[in-house]
């Protein structure tokens, strides 16, 4: 059993190592909580004939999977801008063409709320079958204050559906609407003036996310952005330094966001930032490999300046369609020389402590949610190890097995 039990914080350094391995072990979780986690020779004296028992027969346990970067809700798929992309075309062409966001955009636009709905609950399904037990989910396809809200709205009714935790986030400054290119200021002030106080009055995202580059947005409409969120009492995540360094890390850790995301071309200068601000980095290793890119984060410099790394699969219809949590702790062992057990904590209770949910999910401790996996191997390297393998976790969450 990986239990991760430890100190009440990120862990960092040599601690993204200890995964507080227990063998022949037992939990004990009573109404979606964990009360006991031990030896089975100890716990096994609370076993009576009211108690449901799960045989793990000598198989991996580990904490359930949190994803902390997805745009889960969006309409339709860019399979025609993937294979644009094995032809040549990059990622930037895409987007001045009008391809890339801007098409989903169009797409997400046109769908109802329902429609929004059933896609994203499929979306779901997969992370779920994963391992996924939580997950953040930005919005960011509607560009305009009705389906920024109806994308908020989707995700609320699929955390309130469940069975699984969805952390929401507002990211209408994930580009400029094509029908407002040539008015990029009025588009800011809809953000900064009417949309981030109307989601933060109806309590419809708990962060406020922007894309900070090239063909998004520049460090100072950025700090626009994060700056009215904060007045606003919502929490700050950023995408930054993704194609260019220089591209807004800094200003993440001047207003004390909760994450950076990306971080493929970040300098060491900048990490010491924030390090010192205790941002904690947020690496999304699919998105390099899906692009066909092959500058990854720096991991292997974070975790030795002693940065508490997260990775998640920023799973998304252009740049990331890979919902797996285990082919993105393959990709962080394979491409960024994390260790297996390093992976594997930045998969859990790091990425727990990046969504303020550190105290409640992310390890097997007493007090926290029984949101655990039973996994078909019995070694914690084979996670990274086979590689785009079936998935089939047996998945707990608050102590009940759920299927998709």
């Amino acid at each position: 059993m990986v239990t991760l039990a430890g100190p009440a914080r990120p862990r960092v350094g040599t601690e993204m190592r200890e995964l507080g391995l227990l063998h022949d072990a037992a939990l004990l979780a009573e109404n979606g909580r964990i009360e006991l986690v031990g030896s089975y020779a100890d716990l096994g004296r609370r076993i009576d004939r009211d108690t449901n028992v799960i045989d793990a027969a000598g198989r991996l346990v580990t904490p359930g999977f949190v994803d902390a970067h997805t745009h889960l809700v969006f309409a339709g798929n860019r399979a025609a801008e993937f294979e644009k992309r094995i032809g040549g075309a990059t990622y930037q062409e895409i987007a001045a063409a009008g391809g890339g966001i801007q098409s989903t955009v169009a797409m997400t636009r046109a769908a109802s709320e329902d429609e929004l709905l059933a896609q994203a609950r499929k979306h779901r399904d997969w992370m779920l079958c994963g391992g996924t037990t939580t997950l953040e989910a930005k919005s960011g396809y509607g560009l305009n204050r009705e389906t920024e809200l109806r994308i908020l709205r989707v995700i609320a009714r699929l955390a309130h559906e469940g069975p699984m935790l969805i952390i929401p986030t507002l990211l209408a400054a994930h580009t400029v609407p094509k029908e407002m290119a040539d008015r990029r200021d009025e588009y800011l002030r809809s953000i900064t003036e009417e949309l981030i106080p109307e989601v933060a009055a109806l309590q419809l995202a708990k962060y406020c996310d922007a894309f900070c580059d090239d063909h998004a947005f520049t460090v100072s409409e950025t700090r626009q952005v994060l700056e009215a969120a904060q007045k606003h009492g919502l929490g700050l995540r950023l995408h930054a330094e993704q194609f260019r360094p220089g591209t807004g890390a800094a200003l993440a850790a001047e207003l004390g966001a909760a994450t950076v995301d990306h971080l493929e071309t970040v300098t060491e200068e900048t990490l010491r930032l924030l390090s010192a601000a205790q941002v904690q980095p947020v690496l999304l290793p699919a998105s390099v490999f899906c692009l066909g890119r092959d500058q990854y984060p720096p991991a292997r410099t974070m975790i030795e300046m002693g940065l508490p790394v997260v990775i998640a699969t920023d799973f998304n219809p252009g740049s990331s369609p890979a919902p797996s949590m285990l082919f993105t702790m393959a990709l962080a062992a394979i491409e960024m020389k994390m260790l297996p057990a390093e992976a594997l904590t930045a998969a859990t209770i790091n990425a727990a402590w990046s969504l303020g949910l550190g105290d409640q999910i992310g390890s097997l401790e007493p007090g926290k949610a029984a949101n655990f996996l039973l996994h078909e191997c019995n070694d914690y390297r084979e996670l990274a190890y086979y590689v785009a393998a079936p998935s089939r976790p047996r998945v707990f969450i608050a102590g009940t097995e759920v299927t998709a």
